[in-house]
């Protein structure tokens, strides 16, 4: 049976900390999916495009690791794909307060054996969010060794617009 994992969110951009945690999951199944969340009641800086895009270039050195879209219930795409693991990253304890109450409602809603995996981010990315970064940058600030460099210019390029 193929292990599959399931890795989503808004990745609005990718940072470093998440591509440690799609690095590691990359390595522990047979298949990982990262999955962009689409959510209309977010304000987002990439289009869904954009952020599929610019994903799949910084994941595009791991073999197993595809990028996808999905809309709706996240059970619902789990239930209908069959993973494995649904893998969450975590960087501090208000993280896990958060996605135990997440992994619990999940647990109820998943009908297969997917089970919530728990990913500690590298303690050097530990502080980083996509909303962090996007600030960082737009003031100018030195975003060096926290995302990619793709991203970054990808950021530079959509604040000159």
């Amino acid at each position: 049976m193929e292990r599959k994992a399931l890795y989503a969110g808004s990745f609005d951009p990718v940072t470093n900390g998440h591509l440690n945690i799609i690095e590691r999951a990359a390595k522990m199944y047979d298949s990982l999916t990262v999955a962009i969340a689409i959510n209309p009641n977010k304000t987002e800086f990439f289009t869904v495009e954009e952020r599929v895009e610019i994903t799949r270039e910084v994941t595009k050195h791991i073999p197993n690791v595809n990028v996808i879209t999905f809309d709706g219930l996240l059970a619902d795409h789990v239930n209908n794909n069959c993973y494995t693991a649904y893998i969450r990253g975590l960087r501090a304890t208000l993280d896990f307060e958060n996605e135990l109450q997440m992994a619990q409602i999940n647990a109820h809603l998943f009908t297969g054996e997917t089970e919530t995996i728990f990913l500690m981010t590298d303690p050097k990315y530990s502080y980083i969010s996509s909303s962090i970064i996007k600030e960082v940058v737009s003031l100018g600030g030195n975003v060096e060794g926290l995302i990619p460099e793709y991203v970054e210019k990808r950021i530079k390029e959509k604040l000159s617009e």
